[in-house]
């Protein structure tokens, strides 16, 4: 049974997910706010997660950030603050969709079921098509329509972590420890660098399928459109 986990002080909307979510199949945990959400999010180890950014006591976007910094799982962001510069904003920073109050319950469980989907096809899937780029994971080459795509090894583990998370955020230091590893003391540049020969390998990727993104003051973040 999935997992969701709902970060949402109030009590009414957390509820009328919760029994959606509840009656198809989801086991659901909510958190109000006055417990620490990301504590809770690490001992609960959830699917998914429900986020508000309007809470009283933490900002939603900073909890966003603090679950990036351990690990993947996805994160839908439900607010009143549906301006289009706040939902560039938190999909810049690693959420997988974002959804303005007031909203349909059955939006949110449509929105819940297609995020949970992706994310399964992409940690399990042996080969991912991103318009005419395909990844063959057990192969560990790349293609660009039928042709092959010479990566060094480093810049085929970053391409390879990147492709599994798609339009997600990731810091120099994320990717350092994602791809690189904790022991690597080369410095930051080195994801600068391996992301520029990455970019000129790919430099014939319709920038209408996809890029890989700067995203200033936070990283870099490959972008499927």
């Amino acid at each position: 049974m999935k997992r969701i986990y709902i970060i949402e002080d109030e009590m009414p909307i957390a509820r009328l997910m919760q029994v959606y979510l509840q009656r198809a199949g989801y086991e659901v945990n909510w958190n109000d706010g006055n417990q620490d959400p990301v504590q809770t999010f690490l001992s609960w180890r959830p699917d998914l997660v429900l986020l508000d950014l309007m809470l009283p006591d933490h900002d939603g976007l900073d909890i966003l950030e603090q679950i990036r910094q351990y690990n993947s799982c996805p994160v839908i962001i439900i607010t009143a603050r549906g301006t289009v510069p706040d939902k560039l904003q938190g999909l810049a920073q690693g959420a997988d969709d974002y959804i303005a109050k007031p909203f349909d319950p059955e939006e949110v469980l449509a929105r819940v079921q297609a995020v949970l989907r992706r994310s399964s096809y992409l940690a399990e899937a042996d080969t991912i098509r991103l318009g005419t780029l395909t990844i063959d994971f057990s192969a560990q080459n790349v293609l660009l329509g039928k042709e092959p795509v010479s990566l060094m090894p480093r810049d085929w583990q970053l391409l390879a972590f990147m492709a599994r998370h798609p339009n997600q955020c990731f810091s120099r230091d994320q990717l350092l420890d994602q791809v690189w590893g904790m022991d690597f003391d080369g410095g930051d540049r080195a994801v600068d660098t391996a992301v520029k020969r990455l970019r000129k390998s790919l430099q014939q990727w319709p920038g209408t399928e996809g890029e890989i993104t700067t995203i200033r003051g936070m990283g870099y973040s490959l972008r499927v459109y």
